[in-house]
């Protein structure tokens, strides 16, 4: 397929190809550019469209002459930890090793790549991550209007701006004041934020789709959930330094305040704790970790 070839040439049951997308829950319409030639700005058209057509972030992989897959396009709104901006046209290697991704280099380099080159089409592979989020409600924007007080869309609370945020400094430092070593995050500011990740291979192109939902959860709910803090609390006990490190256990005041929280919601749950009254779905999938 040359590169002006039609990005959809089905239709269902024989008919013509799908020109408009309408989201009759809001009213809107969407034409749909069905190649490269199709209007002005036909690819870009093409993936903003996509991306206000579902929740999540959408991130287009392209294999290069060199065998390695590169981030090509994108939508992405809720990154969270990093910029679109610093990432775009990155091989896969550098996004991750840019990112500090614990043991990628020692454990994941190789057997990723080749995860890239072998995803089949009718295969798609679904993952989960995580991550504590503090948000705090001192927070404000630059003006001095509060803003997103979830901060899904930027973890200005772990961060700081996103203007000024530094490419490459999601490994978050060590607390080095006085100040910081103090600090000391309330249970209700904090957030598990997770992510529903997809991969699949697109059939015509052969290009591979990143899809990224992310959700964040307080972490005064999950500690109402049957099972689930003792587990969460051995979950977050069990990083080892360089996950740790990563995930900015030492930053944030969070992480003793949310394994001692865990525990005493842990504790309180052992008496009468009745695994039968957790419907087999759940207890199958070990729900939420």
């Amino acid at each position: 397929r040359g590169w002006d070839a039609p990005f959809s040439d089905w239709g269902w049951e024989d008919l013509l190809p799908v020109k408009t997308i309408t989201m009759t829950s809001l009213g809107v319409s969407f034409d749909l550019p069905l190649s490269v030639k199709d209007g002005d700005r036909a690819p870009e058209r093409a993936m903003e469209i996509s991306g206000l057509l579902i929740q999540d972030d959408l991130a287009l992989m392209i294999e290069g002459i060199d065998g390695k897959y590169y981030f090509q396009a994108g939508s992405i709104s809720l990154a969270g930890f990093w910029r679109m901006q610093d990432k775009i046209g990155m091989p896969l290697d550098d996004i991750h090793l840019t990112g500090n991704v614990p043991q990628y280099k020692e454990r994941l380099q190789t057997s990723l790549e080749r995860f890239f080159r072998r995803l089949a089409v009718d295969k798609p592979v679904i993952r989960n991550n995580y991550f504590i989020q503090v948000n705090r409600p001192e927070d404000k924007s630059e003006d001095g209007e509060k803003v997103d007080p979830e901060e899904i869309g930027w973890a200005q609370s772990t961060l700081g701006a996103e203007d000024a945020f530094v490419h490459g400094g999601h490994k978050l430092d060590k607390p080095k004041t006085e100040t910081e070593k103090k600090l000391r995050a309330e249970v209700e500011w904090i957030r598990l934020r997770s992510e529903r990740q997809t991969l699949r291979r697109l059939p015509h192109s052969g290009a591979v789709v990143f899809t990224i939902r992310t959700y964040l959860t307080p972490v005064v709910a999950l500690g109402e959930e049957k099972g689930v803090p003792g587990r969460m609390a051995s979950a977050l006990r069990s990083w080892p330094a360089d996950v740790g490190e990563y995930k900015g256990q030492e930053r944030g005041g969070w992480f003793k305040p949310v394994v001692e929280y865990l525990d005493a919601c842990h504790a309180g749950q052992e008496v009468g704790l009745d695994e039968s009254e957790m419907d087999e779905k759940t207890r199958e999938k070990g729900y939420p970790l």
